[in-house]
């Protein structure tokens, strides 16, 4: 016997769904022509009769109505393989997790990362944040991919890692517009009595920037530290206080805090580390974001 012609099964399914060759022959963009002399050639492929006619209508016989019930199991599986195929398809988007430690510049980090999201490869982004300590175990059990830091992963931790220098920035000095214009003498002069955000103890600035504020200004206030730079930057355009920042976002901050920055300290630099399990980045995404940071930061 020959084997079964799936194509005109599709047709014979079809003009049994639909009800007649003339609505078939629409469905299927052929005439109706071609799908009678296909079911002609089905039903003596089967040597069966599938449909009667009675009138003008066409009616299944007994033996069409068991072939159809088996073409609607044949097709469903078939709609269930394509469903399968599908949903493999969209498994196949690689998941991206990135660690970005709260003492790195929130705008640092979405210019650094947001690359990552314009490979040719689809990419999904998983971000978390949180202290550095905490995303390190994280990466432990791999957990996390990259994680972003401003100083390199601390030596006695038993954790597998690699340290990669993305690039550094001069520190900035930042205030509201108001606070700036109420500053009195040039830089740094202007920050004795001033009201002082500062990076908390979880910052790689904090003790270099105390130490350079100490020889620097004779007459300090600090009204607060924080542990998190986007509050600590909040905090600064609300006019509580003056902050510091990374210089090479300069126009990002100002942009999105509305503050001006009022100097600049050279001889302070903010660092930035891509944390990763590999001793050579080779992760597609993790080369976009050192591409980004070269653009972003000096190196």
């Amino acid at each position: 016997m020959a084997s079964l012609n799936y194509k005109h099964l599709r047709y014979f399914w079809t003009v049994a769904r639909s009800g007649s060759i003339a609505k078939a022959a629409e469905q299927l963009h052929l005439t109706p022509q071609s799908i009678s002399g296909q079911l002609t050639e089905f039903a003596a492929t089967l040597g069966v009769e599938l449909f009667r006619r009675v009138g003008r209508r066409l009616e299944l016989t007994e033996t069409g109505n068991r072939v159809l019930r088996h073409a609607e199991d044949i097709f469903s599986a078939g709609d269930a393989l394509l469903e399968v195929v599908r949903d493999q398809a969209a498994r196949q988007v690689t998941v991206f997790r990135v660690g970005v430690s709260d003492s790195v510049s929130k705008a640092v980090a979405c210019r650094l990362v947001a690359p990552a999201l314009s490979l040719a490869e689809p990419t999904r982004l998983v971000c978390r944040e949180g202290r550095l300590a905490a995303l390190l175990a994280d990466m432990a059990v791999h957990k996390l991919d990259l994680i972003i830091a401003d100083r390199p992963m601390p030596s006695h931790l038993s954790v597998r890692g690699y340290n990669h220098l993305l690039g550094e920035s001069e520190l900035g000095v930042f205030a509201a517009k108001a606070l700036a214009g109420q500053l009195q003498g040039g830089f740094p002069e202007c920050l004795n009595d001033a009201p002082l955000l500062l990076p908390g103890e979880d910052f790689a600035t904090h003790a270099r920037l105390m130490q350079w504020l100490h020889g620097h200004v004779s007459r300090l206030h600090v009204i607060g530290e924080f542990d998190d730079s986007a509050m600590l930057k909040a905090f600064g355009q609300a006019g509580a206080g003056l902050f510091f920042a990374p210089a090479a976002i300069a126009d990002a901050i100002s942009a999105q805090y509305g503050v001006v920055m009022v100097g600049t300290i050279p001889t302070l630099r903010e660092q930035v580390y891509a944390i990763t399990t590999e001793r050579r980045i080779s992760h597609p995404a993790t080369q976009a974001i050192r591409q980004a940071a070269r653009q972003t930061l000096s190196e």
